[in-house]
């Protein structure tokens, strides 16, 4: 695996964060204290292809690889994690998901729109009693000829209340994994009801929302693939979403180090700057090393992604130790601060409450262990 950046690749981070810079950092405190991205940013984002990496022209995208695109959640996810999550759940778990499953007549509908940022998408699986047991989930979709209803409830769904198609995950048929199935639902259809949750530790800019299901009538043009392939196409999607987290830790690992070294060069104590007394360099070398290490682990999922090879283990690896390290690496910064960092005046408080929520989604820490040590023994330990 080749390390170095092109210079595509170079520019795009330039420009990505230059324009992160001056668009969202200013406004990332002020977006937290409202629980509310200003969503004029969006067309901002989608008019810069954030919305369109590894998307083909032809579906509106601006292609890219997915070194690129790790490079562009990473940006993200340095600058306010809440807006790397309204793309990577929109473009990432909703777009690449219909780009891999989808109907031509799909791709060309909801694919294009989200590529182009004129739509966005939510990924309706979590159910208040089916979180990492998603096998098991309660929603059903009822076949009536040319049609399915569907009734249930979804919890913590990003972008749920500003969504305009949800990939909904829901039973057909039988028990377990193989019962799933997915589909493509408006959310103005008349049964589909969103409600926002607020007072979030973290995230608390991006809209994250319960669904309620009630009658919701879609026709069979609107399931994503086969009956009963829903539960394969999750997991497909999480397994490139765990790299899309990795890269958005990766950056609220090396926003820590950042934001650590500027204050510890200005910060006075004793006479002398804080950057002078070892414990602070020893905090500092921890989060520069860490940075690399989450990296590194990123871009080898990403590489193996763009080389057409099993990736699964190494994105679980990569989302694990990354999402650990960017709650150590917060912790590390907001000790650094001192008391400074304990208020919203400096960054670091952001960075810990939005990377404590890394290690639960998109399959926990727990579950991340469970699948890297199936695949170092070859035993299963899920029930």
């Amino acid at each position: 695996m080749d390390l170095s950046l092109n210079e595509e690749q170079q520019a795009f981070r330039a420009l990505a964060r230059e324009f992160l810079d001056k668009e969202v950092v200013p406004h990332r405190a002020a977006w937290d204290r409202a629980e509310q991205v200003d969503t004029t940013l969006l067309p901002k984002l989608a008019e810069l292809g954030f919305f369109g990496l590894t998307i083909p022209e032809e579906y509106g995208g601006v292609g890219g690889d997915y070194i690129t695109y790790c490079l562009g959640m990473e940006e993200l996810g340095r600058a306010d994690s809440s807006v790397r999550g309204i793309v990577s759940v929109s473009m990432g778990l909703v777009g690449k998901s219909i780009l891999g499953y989808g109907t031509e007549e799909q791709k060309q509908d909801w694919l294009r729109k989200i590529a182009t940022g004129e739509s966005l998408g939510c990924f309706g699986l979590t159910e208040p009693d089916t979180g990492s047991d998603a096998g098991n989930l309660r929603t059903k979709a009822v076949r009536d000829a040319d049609d399915y209803v569907i009734d249930g409830q979804k919890i913590f769904i990003t972008n749920g209340t500003w969504a305009d198609v949800c990939l909904l995950f829901a039973r057909t048929g039988g028990s377990g994994p193989k019962g799933v199935s997915a589909f493509l639902v408006p959310t103005s259809t008349p049964g589909f009801e969103r409600r926002e949750i607020h007072g979030k530790l973290g995230l608390r800019g991006q809209a994250t929302s319960e669904i309620f299901l009630t009658g919701v009538r879609v026709p069979v043009s609107a399931r994503l693939g086969e009956e009963g392939q829903g539960f394969t196409i999750a997991m497909h999607s999480l397994d490139k979403g765990r790299v899309s987290v990795g890269a958005g830790c990766v950056g609220i690992i090396q926003g820590c180090l950042e934001a650590t070294v500027a204050y510890s060069k200005e910060r006075q104590q004793f006479g002398r700057p804080l950057a002078s007394f070892q414990m602070i360099q020893d905090m500092i070398a921890e989060m520069s090393i860490d940075a690399d290490a989450a990296r590194l682990l990123v871009w080898r999922a990403a590489d193996l992604i763009e080389r057409g090879e099993p990736f699964g283990v190494e994105a679980s690896k990569a989302k694990y130790f990354a999402s650990e390290a960017a709650v150590k690496a917060a912790n590390l910064a907001i000790q650094a601060f001192g008391g400074y960092g304990y208020v919203d005046e400096y960054p670091v408080q952001k960075y810990m409450r939005d990377a404590r929520v890394m290690t639960l989604y998109e399959g926990t820490s727990q579950i991340q262990k469970l699948l890297i040590g199936r695949a170092e023994t070859g035993v299963s330990a899920f029930l």
